[in-house]
């Protein structure tokens, strides 16, 4: 590398961690930091709320960082619960991938996420949220781990029980294979139909545009025929995991109302909610009392 580009991106790599650390300062209280070592890399965990408190792990929607969960925390989640957001490997954020050693499939993606549950909470079970993307790591985990997770949190979960729309993932697309600051505050312009957005959070979104890419792992969907739970069944032969989920109302990804009806085919004893007027993007950011609601009950 020369030491032009080596000083770009060094530069680049300082206004990153700048924005991520403005982000962070708002947070409730007092955050922890650490990071925990995996095969897969060293993964950064941001921390706040009680200590004894009941753990609760949140994973972010592609493309964004665990800053994202500031405005749950500080909602209310972090009174009630020990808040653990993780960064995702791989993606922007300050989680390190290793060497010749990417995610690329569900599979790799369950054993990363038990070495995280490992170092965050490994005398029990968590309670295990994600959004979007984040969401369709953490139903996959959930399947495949049950007696892991006590309650699993879906918000506006994608390609979980619906599939993308063509129209969205055309719109997402110069964003995707080209980011630029612009083409992510438009995206998300268009998206969020004009939601007036943390101006911080904003900023650490623009710098996520001059991070290193790394293609992203995927897969089908979730089986989560072993999370199912029919009405009726007495609470002691239950599947172990309550599930929640909550759809953003304006979501452009895929049709919630239609969403919401395959989640609640597929899990009939779930707690499936929609939004009205949330858009997927703004969900975090703009539901937070909503989301802390529902972690609370």
């Amino acid at each position: 590398m020369s030491r032009t580009a080596s000083s770009s991106s060094s530069a680049a790599s300082t206004a990153f961690r700048a924005a991520y650390d403005e982000v962070l300062a708002g947070w409730p209280g007092p955050v922890e930091s650490v990071d925990l070592p995996t095969p897969y890399g060293v993964t950064r965990v941001n921390s706040c709320g009680p200590a004894g408190a009941p753990p609760l792990v949140l994973l972010p929607g592609g493309g964004a960082t665990s800053a994202v969960w500031g405005a749950c925390a500080a909602a209310g989640a972090a009174r009630t619960h020990r808040v653990h957001a993780v960064d995702l490997v791989g993606e922007p954020g300050l989680s390190v991938p290793a060497p010749g050693r990417p995610l690329r499939t569900p599979e790799d993606l369950t054993g990363w996420l038990d070495v995280v549950l490992d170092g965050l909470a490994p005398h029990g079970p968590v309670t295990l949220g994600g959004h979007s993307y984040g969401a369709w790591i953490a139903a996959h985990h959930a399947a495949r781990r049950p007696a892991r997770t006590g309650r699993l949190v879906l918000l506006d979960p994608t390609r979980v029980f619906a599939g993308l729309r063509p129209g969205y993932v055309l719109r997402a697309l110069p964003m995707l294979l080209r980011p630029t600051p612009e083409r992510i505050r438009s995206f998300l312009a268009w998206e969020t139909g004009g939601t007036v957005l943390d101006p911080a959070w904003l900023r650490l979104q623009d710098e996520t545009a001059r991070f290193p890419a790394a293609r992203p792992a995927t897969g089908p969907r979730p089986d989560l025929a072993r999370l199912a739970q029919p009405p009726g069944v007495r609470a002691q032969v239950r599947a172990q995991v309550r599930v929640e989920v909550l759809f953003a109302g304006r979501a452009r990804c895929h049709d919630p109302g239609r969403a919401a009806r395959a989640a609640r085919e597929a899990l009939p004893g779930a707690r499936v909610d929609v939004l009205p007027g949330v858009a997927h993007h703004a969900l975090p950011l703009t539901a937070a009392a909503e989301i802390a609601r529902v972690l609370a009950r």
